[in-house]
């Protein structure tokens, strides 16, 4: 479980420039839990995830991974960087390595780990980010931009983290490798049911469609954390905060106010789907 108790962060401290991106935020992430983190630019979302493995340290308050502080002085940030992998923006632009293959082992090797280990953890990556066995033996450079995204996760995945965390994992790409990377976390999400996965997106849809639960941030507040159907539920106050929700979740919203039986917290195509043929087959 990932805890944070009243955690403030503060950049540009002293300074005219000063910003205070969280504000005393207590929150719990549960294991084995995939989790979106969603608010509008400024929000405080890439500065809430990047205090989970060090990246950045509060102000204030206290961060626990798994029952590790990350926020105290005698925590081993290296061995907690390989338990917390960190997928950052277009991360296809740190690939470096000659093929495709070293560079998904760079960090099982960093780890001390032997080389068969790697080499297993290596295929056992790719073949979970869809990447043959030719693909690993070209350059990076090579690659497709999806591909190269994919090529990126899995040396993260390679190292096989406790907990994943991804921002903003479909930026730039085209729809369908939005669609890959999307599906690449729901079977991450099967294969490794313990893991945590935290993932930054602007996109409802796709928030919809992969998360089991929600943050949202709203000017440095994490003003809600629950269930994405609850949250989703929540439309009015979404909106107020500057933030849409699900397409779906307006149409049966839209359907209910017309006077058909539909529950709430419907908000992905396949749920209003079966919604609907219920409603029709009934009337």
């Amino acid at each position: 479980m990932i805890i944070l108790e009243n955690v403030s962060y503060t950049y540009n401290r002293g300074r005219p420039d000063v910003c205070h991106a969280l504000h005393d935020v207590s929150l719990e992430i549960p294991d084995g839990s995939i989790t979106a983190v969603i608010g509008h630019t400024g929000s405080g979302k890439s500065t809430l995830i990047q205090l989970l493995n060090g990246i950045e340290k509060p102000d204030s308050g206290r961060v626990l991974v798994n029952g590790t502080e990350v926020t105290a002085k005698d925590t081993d940030m290296r061995a907690l960087r390989f338990r917390v992998g960190m997928v950052m923006q277009y991360p296809e632009y740190q690939l470096f390595e000659e093929t495709v293959e070293r560079d998904i082992a760079f960090g099982p090797g960093n780890m001390g780990l032997g080389e068969s280990e790697i080499k297993e953890r290596v295929f056992r990556a790719a073949e979970l980010v869809g990447l043959s066995g030719e693909e690993l033996k070209k350059s990076p450079f090579e690659l497709s931009g999806g591909q190269k995204r994919r090529a990126a996760i899995a040396g993260v995945i390679a190292m096989e983290p406790e907990v994943l965390v991804m921002d903003e994992p479909a930026a730039g790409l085209d729809p369908k490798g939005r669609s890959a990377v999307f599906e690449l976390i729901r079977t991450l999400h099967l294969k490794r049911p313990d893991m945590i996965i935290i993932f930054v997106s602007h996109s409802m849809e796709d928030v919809a469609a992969t998360a089991e639960r929600v943050i949202v941030m709203n000017n440095g507040s994490a003003v809600m954390n629950d269930e994405t159907g609850r949250v989703f539920s929540r439309g009015d106050e979404l909106k107020t905060i500057g933030l849409d929700v699900p397409q779906m979740a307006v149409l049966c919203s839209r359907l209910r106010k017309a006077g058909f039986n539909i529950p709430e917290g419907i908000y992905t195509v396949e749920a209003a789907v079966e919604n609907l043929k219920r409603v029709l087959i009934n009337d």
